[in-house]
């Protein structure tokens, strides 16, 4: 056993290694309190100011982590945050825990693993571990991080230095599972890697999944991704053909699930959202091409998938004419924002879509949703940044009320009562509902 190594893993043992986390969003955060609450030292590192200054005023800033957490982590004296990268020289083991959107050429981004790599790459040391935990296509690790991390840095992963991927599995507020219960996939090329890797995340994490290479685990993820993608797209197109027989595919999901085997019960909706699902695939799409190889499954369920805001644009102007009421003028009142229940989390919502699509027919639009009052600075959204959420006033009316995402703490049936019609896209409303349409 070399003599880093043997150091690294005392100190992981021991809880004297010192973790830096580069990027504090939804995954790293996390991520960063288990640590902590392990009794490990953190410093966690983000290019944001204010996320920087918000951390280290005990604050939070994603819904779903309470400010007390923030506020414990902050007051335990483990815990600092900083934009300062030359910090990553105090870190015993760096976990990168940072976007990998697509281009609008729907490519893999890898802007922002590779700058990362870039930044972090002078500061390294003899004796460190860099974990990649962004979800990417296989091979990233050893095609894309390893050889900038070697450049730039002068040292040798698996000598000086070591290298491993874990792909993330966040679930933001999933009630039965927190970052500690899910358990943690773990690969890389090198024996003395993989063990490293698998004593820092046992330190926090019940159950270690150890694979034989980063390139494994890579595609572990895509895999774990495309399934829900694919049966996403069955139901959302079981629901258009239902929908022309008169059949009501929330029924017929909530009866087949009673079966103890052999089936999953997936939701259709207006589209697909968050940081996963609609992007993830695209990455092994990309990637087979190099293989000369199709992935014909997962290119169907992509087209299916974004067709259904379009789908649910037909439904409301079909809606709307029922009243006589034309699309151009109409008001619209867009229920959920968020990309899923219960969360502030605005990535990739289809939410923004229909918004788009509406504004596209003349129609004015408005939103509710009381987990985001306020829209964000969004890279693809920008033109919607300060809009706000309304306050909910029975008195008002809107022509069509729809129901993009359904959180559990809002009254979709006194909300919805202020429209001429309501489209319902995510089975919030009972089918008997004045004017309802499913969509």
């Amino acid at each position: 056993m070399s003599r880093f190594k043997s150091d690294l893993l005392e100190k992981i043992n021991s809880r004297r290694a010192v973790v830096g986390v580069v990027g504090m969003g939804y995954v790293g955060l996390p991520l960063t309190i288990e640590f902590v609450n392990a009794g490990f030292n953190v410093v966690g590192f983000d290019i944001d100011s204010r996320k920087v200054g918000k951390l280290n005023s005990g604050q939070s800033y994603i819904k779903h982590i309470p400010g007390e957490k923030i506020e414990r982590m902050h007051t335990s004296g483990q815990f600092s945050a900083t934009a300062e990268f030359s910090e990553i020289a105090r870190a015993d083991a760096v976990i990168i825990c940072v976007p990998t959107p697509l281009t609008q050429h729907r490519e893999p981004d890898m802007s922002y693993i590779t700058s990362t790599a870039k930044t972090i790459a002078p500061f390294l040391r003899q004796g460190q571990i860099v974990t990649l935990e962004s979800t990417t296509y296989p091979g990233t690790t050893a095609e894309v991080l390893k050889p900038i991390l070697e450049r730039d840095s002068g040292l040798n992963i698996g000598i000086d230095f070591f290298l491993a991927y874990s792909p993330e599995r966040e679930d933001p507020n999933n009630p039965d599972f927190a970052t500690s219960t899910i358990p943690k996939v773990v690969g890389a090329d090198d024996g003395a890697s993989r063990e490293i890797a698998e004593s820092l995340y046992d330190s926090i994490i019940e159950k270690i999944v150890p694979v034989s290479s980063a390139a494994t685990a890579e595609a572990t993820k895509l895999v774990e991704n495309i399934f829900r993608s694919v049966n996403i797209a069955m139901v959302n197109e079981l629901k258009v053909i239902f929908t022309k027989m008169g059949i009501d595919i929330w029924e017929v999901v909530n009866a087949a699930k009673t079966k103890p085997f052999g089936y999953m019960p997936f939701y259709p909706g207006p589209g697909l959202g968050g940081h996963c699902i609609p992007i993830d695939p695209f990455y092994l799409t990309w990637k087979a091409r190099e293989f000369d190889t199709t992935t014909r499954f997962i290119e169907l369920a992509g087209e299916i998938n974004t067709t259904m805001p379009s789908y649910v644009l037909h439904k409301t102007m079909e809606a709307l004419n029922e009243k006589k009421i034309p699309m151009n003028g109409a008001s619209i009142l867009l229920v959920g924002l968020a990309y899923k229940k219960n969360v502030d989390d605005l990535r990739e919502s289809p939410s923004f879509e229909l918004w788009k699509l509406f504004e596209s027919k003349g129609a004015e639009v408005e939103y509710y949703d009381p987990h985001c009052q306020e829209v964000p600075s969004l890279r693809e959204h920008l033109k919607y940044r300060g809009r706000r959420s309304i306050h909910v006033d029975t008195s008002r009316s809107f022509d069509a009320v729809v129901i993009s995402t359904a959180h559990d703490d809002v009254d979709h049936a006194k909300i919805a009562s202020m429209g001429k019609c309501v489209v319902d896209c995510r089975n919030a409303l009972p089918n008997d509902f004045p004017n309802l349409t499913k969509a």
